[in-house]
């Protein structure tokens, strides 16, 4: 990887609290979209360290999810990284959006 995850174009951040805004966060995306954006949505959680793993396995597994029940390409990219002091962060993009921005 010849590049850090915030290189990354963002189209959308969503500042999580709990696992309640990770499902709302989750339908949102779904929702508009990964194929056809210019970027990525970046996922930011507090950086306890239990939440954060909860938050992370709500938000992929249920991006992957709501997309296979849209009948949606599932092939998103993505990367956890400490965004900084207080968060961690997950960025999620196609795969096909992320070559076209030539990554």
């Amino acid at each position: 990887m010849d590049f850090h995850p915030k290189d990354i174009p963002i189209i959308k951040t969503y500042d999580l609290v709990d696992e309640k805004d990770a499902l709302n966060a989750v339908q949102d995306m779904v929702n508009e979209g990964f194929v056809n954006q210019n970027g990525g949505y970046r996922v930011l959680m507090p950086k306890e360290s239990k939440l954060a793993k909860r938050i992370g396995f709500t938000v992929t597994t249920g991006v992957t999810h709501g997309l296979r029940q849209k009948n949606e390409i599932r092939n998103v990219r993505y990367w956890t990284y400490h965004h900084d002091d207080e968060h961690y962060a997950i960025v999620l993009i196609s795969d096909t959006v992320l070559t076209q921005l030539g990554f």
